[in-house]
């Protein structure tokens, strides 16, 4: 395959991502990389919650949450409400909504037999493994 002056390889349809970008995605990923910081973010798939609740939730103390939210918070996978003296945690966006998603999803294929989340979606077979993107159901 050739490569054209902006890096793209011909038969591929995306260009490479500026190095900035990719470092960016690397420092998602560095933040994504911790098991109290993915079930926070999962805590908050779909609901806002103040950190005494994601402590609850991801039974950890209130401090060691804060510290992780954050982190979070800094690398924008979370934004922040204040009402009152509380403060409300929320997935930044879609995107991230999205990679929290996917990631724990993917990790159910590791396992054997059909995975949860295609039992709940109504599928009843693994999707197809083609470049289409249909399922097999």
């Amino acid at each position: 395959m050739n490569a054209d002056s902006r890096g793209r390889v011909s038969g591929l349809a995306r260009e490479q991502p500026a190095g900035e970008q990719v470092d960016l995605a690397v420092e998602v990923f560095r933040m994504l990389a911790d098991s109290t910081r993915i079930r926070l973010l999962w805590a908050l798939l779909d609901d806002e919650l103040a950190v005494n609740d994601l402590a609850e939730a991801v039974g950890k103390p209130p401090a060691a949450v804060s510290q992780h939210l954050a982190k979070l918070r800094m690398a924008r996978l979370v934004r922040t409400r204040k009402h009152g003296t509380q403060v409300f945690y929320r997935i930044e966006n879609g995107h991230v909504r999205q990679l929290v998603e996917d990631a724990v999803y993917h990790s159910e294929h590791v396992g054997p037999g059909i995975p949860d989340h295609h039992r709940r979606d109504g599928v009843t077979t693994l999707p197809d493994h083609a470049d289409t993107g249909t399922e097999a159901r």
